[in-house]
């Protein structure tokens, strides 16, 4: 089953490079890495909404204060355990949270 791995964390807690590289590692060999990148820095983002037909696109992340989206994996593994194993190998589970979310098809059912 595949599984979206939001990964949060803050400008100042981008250390534990080595910890992500190796649980990356560990992954890809397994065969349950399949995609991920970070994201750009919150200052570049901005949140869209449509209310009663209008578009307003505003500065800044959604939800603006605490821990902000740095990245996403994408893995492919047994179970939702396994997912949570693999998101506890990352230095944001640590410092901030890592998101665990299976992905579903369009009609809905699990993919």
């Amino acid at each position: 089953m595949k599984y979206l791995l939001l990964i949060y964390g803050t400008p100042e807690g981008r250390d534990g490079a080595l910890d992500r590289e190796m649980a990356l590692l560990e992954a890809a060999e397994a065969g349950e890495w399949l995609d991920g990148a970070p994201v750009a820095d919150a200052a570049l983002t901005c949140t869209v909404r449509v209310r009663d037909g209008v578009t307003a696109a505003t500065p800044g992340p959604y939800g603006g204060g605490g821990p902000l989206l740095a990245g996403y994996w994408v893995v492919d593994c047994a179970d939702m355990d396994r997912a949570v194993e693999l998101a506890a190998r990352l230095p944001e589970a640590a410092a901030a949270a890592v998101e665990v979310r299976p992905l579903m098809a369009p009609s809905g059912m699990e993919m």
